[in-house]
Parts: C-alpha cells; structure tokens; sequence
C-alpha cells in the first residue's frame, strides 16, 4: 500500500527511532515534586536557548499560550492581538473561559501588526474601558502562511509597551522555523517579550509537548496556574526526553521542510487558476486558493485524499498544506502530481 503524503499540518509527525530510543531510555521522577531529572534538564535547555531565567514544560501550544496570558493579566484586562491569531481564534475561547479578558482584535498583513496599529487599539487610561495589559504576537503566523515577524518590528513594539508599560507575550509555536528561515536566533527573537511559548510535536517532531519561558517570577505564576489548570504531570521525562532529542537534533533540518514548501508554492503558482504568491510562503506553511479553476476547497481536499496526499480546507477556497519532516522530497514530487493532475 502506498504511504499517504499527509500535509495537513506539521503535528502529525512521528517520532523516529532515534527519538524513541532516547524515550524509552530516559530517567523519570515525580514532576509535580520537582523530582523528574529529565524534565529539569529540558527546561533548562529550553531556558538557556531562549536566554531567559526560567521555563516550564506544559502537554500542548494552547496550554502554553493560555498559561503565558493567565500570569500576566487580570479579569477585567483586554489583550491586543492579530484577529486570525491562534489563542484568539483556535484556543476554543480560552482567554475568556479562563483568564476573563478581552480581545482587542486587529487585522495585520499575514499576521503581521504594524506598531501604528497597536498604539491606536490601546485604550485610554479611563474607568469606561478595560486596561489594556499585554501585546499578543505569533512568530510563525500559522493563517498568515508561516509569515516571519520582522525583528525590527518586533522591537518597535516592545518600545511601545515599555512606553505603555505593557507585558509582550509570543506565540512561538514555529519559532524555530522563523529563526532557520530568517538566520535570527531564537534568543534573539525572545529578548523582547516577557513570555515565549513554543511546540515541540510541529516541526521539531515530538509526539507531545510545549514550553514557557520567562523571568522566574513569571514561570512560578505560570507553575501554579498550570496545576490549577490541572496540567500537573507526573513521570514526564519519557516525554521530555523527545524534547531534548529534538532540541538537540532537529532544528537544522527545518530547512529542509521550507525547501519542500518552495517547490510546492512554485509548482502551485504554475497552475491556471491558482492563486499564490512564492515569496510570501517564508517557512513550511502554503495556504493557496482554488476559486479561479473553478473548485472549492473541499472538494479538492477529498479528490487529492483519493490519491493519497492529505491537505485541509481552510475556507471555501483556500487550501493549507504543511511541510514537515516526514514528507521527503519523493513525498512532495507524489503530492505535487497529485495537485496537477486534479486542477490542471
């Protein structure tokens, strides 16, 4: 049988051997006593990657994100964030469930907001409004394509808050592709925001697992709000172990994976009726719209299913395929036959 090229999202990635193998050999303890060794080494690690003074490993992105927003506001407190932003739109309503916050959406270019923008959404100091209290950004944008954020906006926007005396949290889910794709180092991209979070299960290929790194007063907060939340695990450095290996062995190879999404923007872009622009796809992300041949997105979603290549729909004519590292550069040629031979 012949394997499915399965491109819907960067998450469905398996460990491989040699991540299995450090799983199964890792030594565990209590994490919630603070007693597993290999949990503690990966949030040191993490740590020191990032260059900040504390991290905390958490079971998801959403976990990670909702945490971050959590130890930094209050109810009552409004956020300020892209309107297709993943803790806004993809985290079930977990801002409000959770933190009781606002969203103070604004509609940025592929994910990107201008710090003009910012600055106009932030509400005066008056007892009508809510407080503005923390500037949410998302480096990789997930709906922008995997756009990058310029660092130098980046900065802009921190010279904003600390005029505002603002928090800055990230959504780094991707941020080691940003940081391949752009040459950035993580470290440097972190700098500039009180809290990171970033996936270890997207392109890094662990089965499970996130991180949020900041000042260790912050990380205690996100501690005791990741209990409360009922995150506590217990013998999580088989886990943790899949981190580490990733951290220590993954990362390069990202580069790999936006190879794989070039090829497949340009080879999109040659097709009649396709809509896509190739130097906007930066990472692993390619979101491409169907209207002008005539189809709909979903109905090129279960065509391309037939032939084995996975993608999803994203609206009802826009298509999101997502390069990971298992999909090869035999997979991707498979899959992009696959594409022509349905909307050529």
């Amino acid at each position: 049988m012949q394997k499915l090229v399965d491109l819907r999202s960067d998450t469905v990635t398996k460990p491989s051997p040699e991540m299995r193998k450090a799983m199964v050999e890792a030594e565990v303890g209590d994490d919630v006593f603070g007693e597993d060794p290999t949990v503690n080494a990966l949030q040191k690690k993490a740590a020191e990657l990032l260059a900040k003074e504390a991290s905390i490993f958490v079971s998801s992105g959403t976990m990670a994100n909702q945490l971050a927003i959590r130890a930094q506001t209050h109810h009552g407190d409004e956020i300020i964030a892209d309107k297709n932003c993943h803790n806004f739109k993809f985290e079930s309503g977990g801002v409000a469930a959770l933190s009781g916050v606002l969203v103070h959406t604004i509609e940025g270019e592929r994910g990107i907001l201008k710090v003009e923008q910012i600055k106009e959404a932030i509400r005066p100091k008056d007892h009508h409004f809510a407080i503005t209290r923390l500037i949410s950004l998302e480096n990789t944008h997930n709906q922008g394509g995997g756009s990058i954020y310029p660092l130098e906006e980046i900065i802009r926007i921190r010279e904003l808050a600390d005029e505002e005396g603002l928090a800055m949290h990230l959504d780094g889910a991707r941020l080691f592709n940003a940081s391949v794709a752009s040459g950035i180092a993580v470290k440097e991209y972190a700098r500039y925001f009180d809290s990171v979070s970033f996936c270890l299960s997207k392109g890094l290929g662990c089965p499970v697992g996130s991180l949020v790194v900041g000042s260790a007063e912050l990380i205690d907060k996100v501690h005791r709000y990741r209990k409360m939340y009922g995150g506590g695990m217990r013998q999580v450095g088989i886990i943790a172990a899949a981190g580490i290996y990733a951290l220590d062995h993954n990362i390069p190879r990202l580069k790999e994976d936006h190879g794989n999404a070039k090829e497949l923007s340009g080879a999109l872009h040659r097709i009649k009726g396709v809509a896509i622009n190739p130097e906007e796809v930066e990472t692993n992300i390619v979101i491409f719209d169907v209207a002008g041949t005539g189809m709909d997105a979903q109905s090129v979603t279960d065509r391309l299913r037939e032939r084995g290549v996975l993608v999803l729909p994203r609206s009802p004519t826009r298509v999101r395929a997502v390069t990971h590292l298992d999909v090869d550069v035999e997979d991707m040629g498979r899959a992009i036959e696959a594409i022509h031979q349905i909307l050529s």
